[in-house]
């Protein structure tokens, strides 16, 4: 069995990069002054600065958890870690420029160039790390062995998860079960040792780094059993709870008052990723609006020619939280379209749309006016689309998982609408599409959304 060849050596790793990123933001320093300034050597003020800040990455870093172990953690996380942390210093640099006044000693350009090139070779760095790591644990090497205790759905599952992320390198020596029907089987390619209770014999010649418990939640009175036995030995001891049976959106684990707090469904948007959203829609929509402008003119003009009524129609909208705003949308309907049905649902075979409605509809141009909700603050550029009061009450009884899409904001375009799941699409997939938008958000997916929209919706099978 190869053994770890860094676990002995996990807190000389430790140092080492705790060690070289002071090192790194001095020669992102060094770097930056080079080319903007010319020369390798900073004045004394510089050098000051220079020092200081990298003492202070010392104190700040391990605060964004940049330090805390990596294996199994996904790319994005650690490239989160990072970003949060470089924006940290980032931020006490500039506070700290603005308090003592000495913002004007220094090149805002090149604070600028140095933060950026400090980040952006941070970030190098810890992937090439991580690439070399992966490479070691495929080959088997840098690896935590493991038993579960507990073959059932739950222990299989992890069983099957960690092979099929060969690279974070935890390796299944076998299973430990109660169930004696199961001793000497094979189950996803792992052995079934034997009872929890030969687990405290074999421990040593398994040589194990850790054991992992995937007992249902049910059994509780077992697992302080278990636990209460694996105290007389030195291994770490990890619980995985019985919860991938729920519908799990964004789920974490936190520490409230002191107590394990495990959030099943939690929003995406919040801490750095609300501010980054925030930045988007804004930047975004404000540049969208002063290009978009006359052809906004056009269409209010052919709505003023082709029908009486006003130009933009207001409707009530849920959104974030489930609470409601006005949203706004070119008029694409007679003034009294629903005076004596009241609210009805859009569909194919009930055509509402004056002509240039239909024109607007079909190329969902009559959403526009909704890049003003997102300048109020009211919508996000990419989101789930919001529903009326009304259809609301109707949809949460009857689609599961309905209210979790106003863990967002409400959107003018979004994931489902990209996939051709918009009018009177299947609602059921449409659920489906906005949930993974808001399990998978991310800065880029919201970028390939929008770009997505240009092309999708001109070749909408849904739109009317």
């Amino acid at each position: 069995m190869q053994r770890s060849i860094l676990k002995a050596h996990a807190n000389v790793l430790d140092l080492a990069l705790r060690l070289a990123d002071p090192a790194m933001v001095i020669a992102a320093a060094l770097l930056a002054h080079r080319r903007f300034f010319g020369t390798w050597t900073p004045n004394e003020s510089y050098w000051l600065a220079i020092i200081g800040v990298a003492v202070l990455s010392v104190a700040l870093f391990p605060l964004l958890r940049v330090y805390e172990p990596q294996r199994g953690v996904s790319l994005a996380i650690e490239v989160r870690n990072l970003l949060s942390a470089w924006a940290l210093l980032a931020a006490v640099v500039f506070a700290t420029f603005f308090v003592t006044k000495s913002g004007a000693e220094f090149s805002r350009v090149w604070t600028a160039m140095w933060l950026s090139i400090g980040f952006l070779v941070h970030l190098a760095a810890r992937i090439a790390l991580r690439l070399l790591l992966r490479d070691l644990r495929r080959r088997g090497y840098n690896q935590r062995h493991i038993v579960i205790v507990g073959a059932g759905t739950l222990g299989r599952e992890v069983v099957a998860r960690l092979k099929a992320t060969a690279w974070s390198g935890f390796s299944v020596r076998g299973f430990y079960d109660d169930d004696p029907a199961l001793a000497g089987q094979w189950l996803e390619g792992v052995p079934v040792l034997g009872a929890p209770e030969d687990l405290l014999r074999d421990i040593e010649g398994l040589k194990l780094d850790q054991v992992w418990i995937a007992l249902p939640l049910r059994a509780e009175e077992r697992i302080k059993e278990l636990l209460g036995g694996l105290q007389q030995v030195s291994v770490q001891v990890s619980f995985v709870p019985d919860i991938y049976g729920f519908h799990l959106i964004n789920h974490s684990v936190t520490e409230v008052a002191g107590l394990p707090v495990i959030n099943l469904t939690d929003t995406p948007l919040a801490g750095i990723n609300a501010v980054l959203k925030t930045i988007e829609d804004y930047v975004l929509a404000s540049v969208l609006l002063v290009l978009l402008a006359p052809l906004m003119a056009l269409i209010a003009l052919a709505i003023r020619l082709d029908s009486r009524g006003p130009l933009i129609y207001r409707q009530q909208r849920l959104t974030w939280n489930g609470s409601t705003f006005t949203m706004l949308k070119f008029r694409t309907m007679p003034v009294d379209a629903e005076r004596e049905t009241g609210p009805v649902w859009a569909t194919r075979d009930r055509p509402r749309a004056t002509r240039v409605g239909r024109v607007l509809r079909r190329y969902s141009l009559d959403e526009l006016p909704q890049l003003v909700n997102v300048l109020r603050g009211q919508m996000s550029l990419v989101g789930p689309r919001p529903e009326r009061p009304e259809f609301v009450e109707r949809f949460r009884a009857e689609i599961p998982g309905y209210m979790q899409k106003h863990l967002v904001k409400a959107g003018i375009t979004g994931w489902a609408q990209v996939n051709d799941l918009r009018g009177d699409s299947d609602l059921h997939k449409r659920i489906e599409y906005d949930l993974y938008y808001i399990e998978n958000w991310s800065v880029w997916f919201d970028v390939r959304v929008l770009a997505l929209t240009l092309v999708k919706v001109a070749l909408s099978r849904h739109a009317y």
